[in-house]
């Protein structure tokens, strides 16, 4: 048996990564332990939570979360577990109730977490000792953060950089338009690394090259160096009018914020290049000021257009199969029909995600053959890839046992 500590360090950081990586049901759980139950992940946008007691169930590996806006407006997440004998208590994706009753027992809890009734338990019984057990919530400019771990990491670093960023867009006057879930076979990595790159846009992505850059700067990390002047001047132009633009990578790799011109003369991602929405989400001045890209590891992508914006989760179900959440907000005034073409809103990314599931599991099927061996990344074209990959392998090797193993 190989540990996973020897697979990293024998690791060639030019290449692929090992089969293993892609599907060891042992690594499968490292980075759930590793990564996912210890960083922050992206869950929802705010605006699904219309009222005070509405609620979003979300499952990330072995634990269920509720997320439920609570009589005084604040976002709050619990584990989705009763205090009594631990029952599910919201049993739907979505819905909305005036108390949190679980199903089992009819234990009752405020929508703050704190429990209001039990019956027959007896003089001695503290309700206080049995709320919810409260999981680490931050609402950031309209975007919903969770934390799973005992104590959460930093979030402040992060929202303070991308807060600037996205107040343009507005996002707390938003509504989801459509969303659009599917379960690609493929390791939560392969889903990443896909999107990481462009390199097989052009050969696969006929709807999106009509607006998407086919271009690296673009799509990549730069290796240093000065900024394209193509893309400074993109940038120069979106800060003048105080709209933030600039490439920022954090420190540690995890994010990334920068918005990026389309083609020349495209405003949207549609298959004519203009506007889906006419009553546009957000104050962005310019209708070809481009799309803020936000990525946000290990869960979310983001594009934030000047007239709606489109937002991706990624969530690990088992070693080769990923969840992908796909959701297009736009104004909450915005009326479909009126203000826009539910087809023409979505039909760019529908197809780009489909397209996008066959590559990953193509990319998984190869990977399972005894055959595999990793092959190099392109530098030019797959500098993101490799800045994920190195961005992986670094959480891993801290978060790992030195004797957790995998299978050969």
């Amino acid at each position: 048996m190989t540990s996973i500590q020897a697979l990293l360090a024998r690791r060639n950081p030019a290449y692929a990564l090992e089969q293993a990586f892609y599907t060891d049901p042992k690594i499968f759980q490292a980075d759930l332990e590793s990564i996912h139950y210890r960083d922050w992940l992206f869950a929802i946008p705010a605006c699904e939570l219309e009222k005070p007691g509405s609620y979003v169930t979300h499952k990330v590996g072995d634990y269920r979360v509720v997320i439920v806006r609570g009589a005084d407006q604040e976002i709050r997440a619990f584990h989705n577990s009763c205090r009594h004998r631990g029952s599910v208590i919201c049993k739907a994706a979505k819905g909305h109730a005036p108390k949190l009753v679980c199903p089992y027992h009819q234990w009752t809890y405020e929508l703050d977490g704190s429990l209001l009734w039990a019956r027959d338990m007896g003089p001695d019984f503290d309700p206080k000792a049995h709320g919810l057990k409260p999981v680490h919530c931050r609402e950031l400019a309209g975007l919903v953060y969770i934390c799973l771990a005992e104590e959460a990491p930093d979030f402040d670093g992060f929202a303070q950089t991308a807060e600037p960023y996205l107040a343009a867009h507005d996002l707390s006057n938003a509504k989801v338009a459509f969303e659009s879930t599917i379960i690609e076979k493929g390791n939560w990595k392969l889903v990443w690394e896909n999107n990481r790159e462009c390199y097989h846009c052009g050969g696969n992505h006929p709807a999106l090259c009509r607006t998407y850059p086919d271009d690296p700067s673009v799509t990549g990390i730069g290796e240093g160096g000065e900024t394209p002047a193509h893309l400074q001047a993109h940038f120069d132009r979106n800060e003048a009018a105080n709209l933030p633009s600039n490439f920022h990578l954090s420190a540690d790799g995890q994010y990334r914020l920068a918005r990026m011109p389309l083609k020349e003369g495209a405003q949207s991602y549609t298959m004519d290049g203009k506007a889906a929405v006419r009553r546009w989400l957000g104050r962005v001045p310019f209708a070809d000021a481009g799309a803020l890209l936000q990525f946000h590891y290990p869960t979310t992508w983001n594009h934030f257009l000047p007239d709606h914006s489109v937002i991706f989760r990624v969530t690990p179900v088992s070693p080769t199969e990923t969840e992908v959440s796909t959701k297009w907000l736009v104004h909450k005034d915005a009326q479909e029909g009126v203000d826009y073409d539910l087809k023409r809103l979505t039909e760019v990314w529908m197809a780009t995600n489909d397209e996008d599931r066959q590559v990953v599991e193509d990319n998984q099927q190869g990977i399972n053959s005894p055959a595999y061996s990793p092959g190099p990344y392109s530098p030019i074209q797959e500098s993101g890839v490799l800045q994920f990959v190195d961005w992986y392998c670094a959480r891993l090797a801290t978060g790992v046992s030195p004797s957790a193993v995998a299978a050969e």
